[in-house]
């Protein structure tokens, strides 16, 4: 464990008292990506630690004589009585039982009033009318309109700082279908797009897409855009599918880029996130030239304290930028929460270093959350 000097934690591999570290990881940015063989045991540790309290296994199981999962990248293989990592899947007597399926999801549903919190609000159809007339019922922000908000439980991540961690407590929720859904949209014309979250859409993909392709079959021409909200490690055949799905609709996938760095990556969500990169430039890739208007793809990146840094950022941006470089990208302002809520909020000199390396990059660099940050000039509002 990481020692504390003068009211805060210090790495507890190189010593440095000046660097921000979260008490639970213990370790720094710059030693779990340059000494990897030190920090990353440290690190497990604590995500072992955290998911113990939830019943969760450590990591994703792969037994030799096991039966493989491939909803997502972790492509769990489960012995008798191991349950998946995302803890919505356990083999039972040699068989694969999931508390999801195409028919059925563990979620609930919400409206939520455009222009929403979305991510992607800044330069999506219902923040902006973009699209319209054919994704958008207005020409501008469709106010007085609503997103169906379908919050997913489970999650193939666990990352320590974690803004929705409830989607962790799902041991007394019962599954539905997709009728309430469908039944909600079609009888409420002022809803005009789905959006998947959680938790992440990747473990409940099957249902999310036979929910989604019903919907859009019984709502015929009107509005309906679909959208999904994810890390992006999703079994590839299944992201292509739910591309299609926000490509046809006007909808977007929005890429939770949670850091550059594997090792990063594996620190603050027990798991990598390479596969997002890869699903982003296969979705790129089966939709070229690439819809910017309104977008298919967009991405984000929560700037934790000590950790998210303009190295980061500068990686990711610089990935975006070859794919496209008027792909929209959201830096988040961090706030305290889960396992990290001892890290302060972002702050304004990081947020302005990182925002000025990605727009170096890219044409279409936003900063979202800015409200946190106490400062309410048009410098931290939006940039589009």
């Amino acid at each position: 464990m990481s020692q504390y000097r003068r009211g805060k934690a210090v790495c507890s591999v190189c010593g440095n008292e000046d660097k921000v570290v979260s008490k639970t990881l213990a370790v720094c940015a710059d030693c779990i990506r340059s000494k990897p063989d030190q920090s990353l045991p440290i690190v497990l540790e604590a995500h072992k630690d955290a998911r113990a309290q939830l019943g969760l296994p450590d990591k994703p199981n792969r037994s030799e004589q096991g039966i493989p999962c491939a909803v997502c990248s972790n492509r769990c293989v489960l012995g008798e009585g191991e349950v998946g990592y995302c803890g919505l899947r356990v083999n039972v007597e040699g068989r694969l039982k999931s508390l999801t399926s195409p028919k059925i999801g563990l979620f609930y549903h919400y409206l939520d009033p455009h222009v929403t919190n979305c991510c992607s609000a800044w330069c999506c159809p219902a923040g902006t009318g973009a699209g319209y007339p054919q994704y958008a019922v207005t020409d501008g922000a469709e106010v007085g309109y609503y997103n169906l908000a379908i919050f997913f439980y489970g999650c193939n991540f666990d990352c320590l700082f974690c803004q929705n961690h409830s989607h962790k407590s799902f041991g007394n929720i019962k599954p539905k279908g997709a009728e309430t859904l469908i039944d909600t949209t079609v009888n409420n014309r002022s809803i005009t797009c789905w959006c998947f979250f959680g938790g992440s859409p990747e473990p409940q993909l099957p249902f999310a897409i036979e929910a989604s392709r019903r919907a859009l079959e019984c709502v015929g021409k009107r509005v309906l855009r679909i959208c999904f909200e994810w890390n992006g490690c999703g079994n590839p055949a299944l992201v292509k599918k739910a591309a299609t799905l926000a490509y046809q609709s006007g909808g977007n996938i929005k890429f939770d880029l949670k850091c550059w760095s594997e090792e990063l990556s594996v620190a603050l969500c027990g798991v990598s996130n390479s596969a997002a990169f890869d699903n982003l430039k296969l979705i790129a890739e089966e939709f070229k030239p690439l819809r910017l208007e309104p977008p298919l793809i967009t991405a984000t990146t929560l700037l934790v304290p000590g950790y998210v840094d303009e190295y980061e950022v500068e990686q990711i941006s610089s990935f975006l930028a070859e794919i496209d470089p008027q792909i929209p990208y959201s830096l988040l302002v961090f706030h305290p929460d889960y396992m990290f809520d001892d890290l302060p909020v972002t702050s304004v000199d990081q947020v302005e270093r990182c925002f000025e390396v990605a727009r170096s990059r890219l044409k279409r660099v936003n900063v979202g959350n800015a409200e946190l940050l106490g400062y309410r000039g048009a410098k931290f509002n939006r940039y589009i």
